[in-house]
């Protein structure tokens, strides 16, 4: 019955019958015919059904909200016996970008989960050469990061985004009438990077000699130290994506370097020999997701 229910609560959630089969890889017949299975099991009908769509009855609606919770209850009691009986989950060590704010990597660990409960998705912070190290070293089974070297035969490559680069500084600063800024015009105004201390010169030498970028720098370990940083006018933090800054207090203003948007390439690597698993199915999620 358990399977029954899952079935139903998908059908319910998408409001479809077809988009329900597609998620658990049945057919839509199937599918029908096992929540018909379930209210005969339950000798009430849970969906009135029409044409080409459906509706909860009382009864069905009371049990799509009783029955989330068995659900979510049966699914911790699966886990907690686990951990009992000495059974570990399996692990995917997936390593990300430090100061990478997308939403496209929570959305991909939610889906993920979704579809392999029993897999614990172990997520390690770091600056480029420290996830890159990581990966090598078979500490990591995947790394979300910004591409700065050639691509490897040894390593799958896979290209998730390419985004520009941007200005989050002090809405209060006269540069935030702007929609654009050189990378020369910001000299006098200092950069702020986050950076744990014993990679700090590694970002250095990337944003000073391969990015071209001009001014002084001012690391942090902490977001929340850069933000407000930048609230109080101090100095200016690179961020990545669609412009949109990321407080109300701030304003992204889009970077050039001699009248071009500078970019960063952001990508997924594993091993090319990888032994782990659930790489490859984590790996079309997240791509997915972009």
């Amino acid at each position: 019955m358990l399977k029954q229910i899952r079935y139903f609560q998908s059908v319910v959630r998408l409001g479809s019958f077809t988009a329900a089969a597609e998620e658990h890889f049945i057919s839509q017949s199937a599918i029908s015919q096992q929540i018909k299975a379930l209210e005969d099991e339950l000798g009430v009908a849970l969906l009135e059904r029409k044409k080409r769509s459906f509706t909860l009855t009382p009864a069905g609606d009371f049990f799509y909200k009783k029955s989330l919770v068995l659900v979510a209850d049966y699914d911790n009691i699966v886990r907690e016996l686990q951990k009992v009986s000495g059974k570990n989950s399996e692990l995917l060590r997936v390593g990300l970008l430090k100061g990478y704010s997308g939403k496209e990597f929570n959305s991909a660990v939610s889906e993920f989960t979704v579809k392999f409960p029993d897999v614990t998705v172990e997520v390690t912070h770091g600056n480029h050469d420290t996830l890159y190290t990581l990966l090598r070293n078979g500490e990591l089974d995947i790394v979300l990061n910004d591409q700065r070297r050639a691509f490897s035969d040894e390593y799958i490559n896979i290209v998730l985004d390419i985004r520009e680069y941007y200005a989050e500084i002090s809405s209060n600063s006269p540069i935030a009438q702007l929609e654009e800024v050189e990378l020369s015009d910001l000299k006098n105004t200092p950069l702020i990077l986050l950076s744990s201390e014993d990679q700090q010169e590694t970002e250095r030498s990337f944003y000073l000699n391969d990015l071209g970028f001009k001014s002084e720098i001012y690391f942090t370990e902490y977001i929340d130290d850069a933000l407000m940083q930048v609230i109080q006018g101090k100095g200016y933090m690179p961020i990545e994506g669609s412009g949109d800054a990321i407080q109300t207090t701030t304003k992204a203003v889009r970077l050039l370097r001699n009248g071009y948007p500078i970019i960063r390439r952001y990508c997924a690597f594993m091993k090319a020999d990888n032994p782990s698993k659930h790489t490859g199915e984590f790996i079309e999620i997240l791509k997915s997701q972009f």
